[in-house]
């Protein structure tokens, strides 16, 4: 009977363990299998296993994969998604974000820093009606006299003249409309509102130096025919311009024609008699040119009253209107001729 040797117990039980390491490998590898096949078999995988690892969205950075040796590294891009950004109802206007805003200050003045006026600045400039090549209008906004309400009936003359620089308020912000007008302060608005450039003569007046601040706009406003002075040769510079002063100053100076029936338009005013014999010609012209502002009463020219500040702004921007400078306002204080 031949020995056999018995087997060694060491040797099976490592047989025993070998078994179970083959059967944990197999299920590991069909484990990897299905995640492969199941990954393979996604429309968006793009046969990238990388999209296992989509990072959370509260995750800062994207997770990084190293490369393989001899593989080019691909970052890992995910589409970012832009906020939806809705402009607040001050974001929607059109030009007038665009213009600059009116200030209180004065000229020289510095500004106040804000952050949130800086913040908005920059909300409205992203939410610009302009186009990328588009000019922006040129005339500033007019400015907020304290004194000229939005019912005055001269709000919307004053408002146009202002925003030109043509009249200009007080260092108090105010306009103050009703104060009366001097013969020099006539003549800087004159020369602000019909600008023609005429060689620099000094004013020969008795009762204007060289040195007063109006004699530059005084001696335009001689040159180009809207004023004259007096027989003995004063100008008087101080002297509260009458309304009759002002319509034949512009009549004047625009070089309007008489009318042929210069009587029958003077009738549209109640007090045409109190018209000086010296400037019935050119209240005439004035008058049909539609240059006649008058309030409260329409019917009433009040010639020798004192010319107030709206009534000048009124009647100056109606020249400009005459001239083509100015587009034309409805107004029922401008005396119309009918036709």
């Amino acid at each position: 009977m031949t020995d056999i040797p018995p087997s060694d117990p060491k040797s099976s039980q490592r047989n025993t363990l070998g078994f179970d390491e083959f059967i944990a490998i197999l299920v590991a590898f069909s484990t990897i299998g299905l995640i492969l096949f199941w990954s393979f078999s996604r429309k968006d995988s793009s046969w990238n296993i990388n999209g296992l690892l989509l990072p959370s969205p509260t995750s800062s950075a994207p997770p990084v994969t190293p490369a393989r040796p001899g593989q080019p590294v691909v970052p890992f891009i995910v589409p970012s998604v832009k906020p939806t950004v809705t402009p607040s109802p001050t974001d929607q206007n059109t030009f007038e974000d665009e213009l600059p805003p009116v200030s209180n200050l004065a000229p020289n003045e510095p500004q106040p820093e804000d952050e949130s006026t800086s913040s908005q600045t920059t909300t409205r400039q992203q939410y610009s009606v302009v186009a990328p090549g588009e000019k922006l209008p040129t005339i500033p906004p007019p400015l907020a006299f304290t004194d000229v309400p939005s019912e005055f009936w001269g709000r919307r003359f004053i408002d146009v003249l202002s925003s030109r620089g043509i009249i200009k308020g007080f260092p108090d912000y105010s306009f103050r409309p009703n104060q009366p007008v001097t013969r020099a302060e006539f003549a800087a608005i004159l020369q602000q509102a019909f600008g023609k450039r005429v060689n620099s003569t000094s004013a020969d007046f008795k009762d204007v130096s060289a040195e007063f601040w109006a004699t530059p706009a005084i001696s335009q406003s001689i040159s180009t025919g809207f004023l004259k002075g007096y027989p003995d040769k004063t100008f008087q510079p101080e002297q509260k311009i009458p309304r009759v002063q002002v319509l034949v100053a512009l009549a004047s100076g625009l070089n309007l024609k008489v009318p042929s029936s210069p009587d029958k338009l003077l009738s549209v005013y109640k007090d045409a008699k109190e018209i000086p014999k010296y400037a019935l010609d050119k209240v005439a012209a004035a008058t049909e040119n539609s240059l006649v502002v008058n309030q409260p009463d329409p019917e009433i020219f009040a010639p020798n009253q004192e010319a107030t500040r709206a009534e000048v702004a009124a009647m100056v921007h109606q020249a400009l209107v005459r001239m083509g400078k100015l587009q034309p306002i409805q107004s029922q204080n401008i005396v119309r001729v009918p036709r």
